[in-house]
């Protein structure tokens, strides 16, 4: 197979698509097979899909085209250019792009920022993220921060009462919503929510409850009480869903500016009609939350992608159209 190893050889009018990672967990179901079309196999346990990732053990393989069987890792070392453009020199790929399908809630947690994650664990980052819904059952909900006014004080003591639910803001959410949850920020997916995630290039969590289930051991799962309140931020409050305003781009595609944080920039582009991907001199992340987009094969012809798939647009990409048939709403991740 060969291996290009130069921005020339590299340059494309064609997104890199990587192989799944699935991870099959208690709170996990089917919807990643049947409604995002992922491979899984007859467990009814499947939570999440990792998508694009860069993280020890825990890599993304290109699943075709001339870089077919690579590593994200093997990429952002050795085709710094083609690969990220502006962002040459990093070592590793700073976002982890992921599916959850939550039949279950998740356990309430709290993940570190970065300065608290180096303590915990040299060489770990810190954990900020944002979820947007792709689909919610009827009466759905996550948890996103404390309701206001609930200090350290207030919450340790939920803890000891086993009333944490009480201290947590619990907001519903729709199809199409999106919710930022910064590093520090207590939080929880709830039953029902099937969605997509975008965070640090990070796997540090602590466990501040569990709806006091039993894991298949039959006892309590491990809780980080200590760390979890060590590393809350007890000045955000509450969080809501993101709100923007729809700006027109080109015929027929608008896109809403959703979040700009220090670690990734997300925005929503949706409608139908052609989209003119220019030149940028860096890599971004396309998440196809609805309908379908199709581009210009090299080998000629059509390449298409739908609903559950995520693609890599490389900083070599060429000028190219992508074509949005109607209804298509994609997730555009980019970074400064």
């Amino acid at each position: 197979m060969k291996m290009p190893n130069t921005t020339t050889e590299c340059s494309t009018t064609e997104p890199l698509q990587f192989e799944p990672l699935l991870k099959q967990i208690r709170w996990g179901g089917r919807k990643l097979g049947t409604r995002l079309g992922k491979h899984i196999g007859p467990a009814s346990d499947y939570a999440e899909s990792w998508e694009l990732v860069d993280h020890g053990t825990d890599q993304s393989r290109v699943s075709q085209g001339p870089w077919q069987g690579r590593t994200l890792q093997d990429l952002v070392l050795t085709e710094p250019q083609a690969l990220l453009g502006r962002h040459a020199g990093l070592r590793q790929f700073p976002l982890l792009v992921k599916f959850l399908d939550a039949h279950d809630r998740l356990s309430v947690q709290v993940h570190p920022n970065d300065a608290q994650a180096a303590r915990y664990q040299p060489g770990e980052h810190g954990k900020t993220e944002a979820w947007v819904v792709i689909d919610a059952a009827p009466g759905s909900c996550v948890f996103a921060g404390l309701k206001p006014g609930v200090t350290r004080a207030h919450l340790e003591a939920a803890i000891e009462a086993v009333t944490v639910e009480s201290c947590l803001n619990r907001l519903p959410v729709n199809q199409g919503d999106c919710v930022f949850i910064p590093a520090g920020v207590v939080h929880a997916i709830g039953e029902g929510v099937l969605l997509a995630e975008v965070q640090q290039s990070s796997d540090i969590t602590f466990r501040l409850f569990d709806w006091n289930r039993r894991g298949a051991d039959g006892q309590p799962r491990p809780l980080h009480i200590a760390q979890s309140l060590a590393c809350t931020n007890f000045h955000i409050g509450p969080i809501s869903a993101a709100r923007a305003r729809p700006e027109l781009v080109q015929p027929g595609i608008e896109q809403e500016n959703l979040v700009a944080c220090p670690y990734f920039h997300l925005r929503r582009l949706s409608g139908h009609g052609s989209l003119a991907l220019e030149e940028a001199d860096r890599c971004r992340i396309w998440i196809i939350t609805a309908g379908r987009v199709g581009w210009p094969a090299q080998a000629g012809g059509q390449r298409k992608a739908g609903l559950g798939c995520t693609l890599l647009w490389p900083a070599a990409t060429k000028p190219t159209e992508v074509q949005f048939a109607p209804q298509t709403q994609v997730i555009e991740v980019t970074w400064d």
